[in-house]
């Protein structure tokens, strides 16, 4: 494995809690509509429902406790991504995956949940409809990594790729906190063409087919558009996968 080994970080406090209020609810959504920004790829704003956008934060902060919690990711150059990140299921790093924290603390990498493989077949069915078995890898879909980030304020995702998987199924990615500006871009290049989108709290995004292997990347977030109600600084992104791997 080529990735290089970055040392132990300190456990920070897990998405710092703002104080609530028992009163509070999540504000109600501003109505938005289904959006296909290319084929095979699918936005659908508000789908996840405040209750499951509750559990989901709740679930991260379980999940990004040591060992093999959340950490710092360093690339083989040696920058490192401003976004904090944990894996489920298999342990991606710069680029490739392993069953260990091989770039943290060496933990073995935690389970892939249950709960998550049941959304993101719901969000495929949601997403293509009668349309699925259309979709490469979407039938027979069998999803076994959870990869979380977290993003503080001022941090940002540079367009990539992901195509360390080894199958073409499509990637689910739910959006939970402060809104981003979330880039997509073609399957050629980082260049033109593309499409900008705000991903607020509770959307799916969904890209399979010709959108699979398509650059993307977060352009900045919006601080402070999360509903207090969810207790969460920042902005949280899941995304589930299958890896094709034995």
């Amino acid at each position: 494995m080529d990735g290089e080994t970055s040392p132990r970080h300190s456990v920070e406090p897990l998405f710092p809690v703002e104080p609530l209020s028992p009163a509070e609810s999540l504000f109600p959504p501003d109505p938005r509509e289904r959006f296909e920004p290319a084929p095979g790829a699918v936005h659908l704003p508000d789908w996840l429902s405040p209750a499951e956008q509750r559990r989901l934060v709740h679930a991260c902060r379980a999940w990004a406790r040591p060992p093999a919690g959340m950490r710092t990711v360093r690339m083989p150059r040696g920058g490192v991504m401003s976004v904090r990140m944990l894996s489920l299921g298999w342990h991606w790093y710069p680029y490739g995956y392993a069953r260990t924290v091989v770039d943290g603390d060496g933990a073995p990498v935690k389970p892939f949940p249950p709960e998550l493989g049941a959304l993101a077949a719901r969000a495929l069915a949601d997403a293509y409809g009668p349309r699925l078995p259309e979709i490469a890898g979407a039938a027979g879909y069998r999803p076994d990594i959870g990869v979380v980030n977290h993003y503080p304020h001022g941090a940002k995702m540079g367009l990539h790729r992901d195509r360390e998987e080894r199958i073409d199924a499509p990637v689910v990615s739910l959006s939970l906190g402060d809104s981003c500006v979330f880039r997509l871009g073609n399957t050629e290049t980082r260049t033109r063409p593309w499409t900008d989108l705000e991903l607020r709290s509770g959307d799916l995004l969904v890209f399979g087919g010709p959108a699979r292997f398509a650059y993307h990347g977060v352009l900045r977030t919006l601080p402070g558009t999360a509903d207090p109600a969810l207790g969460l600084v920042g902005r949280l992104n899941i995304t589930i996968r299958q890896s094709g791997l034995a």
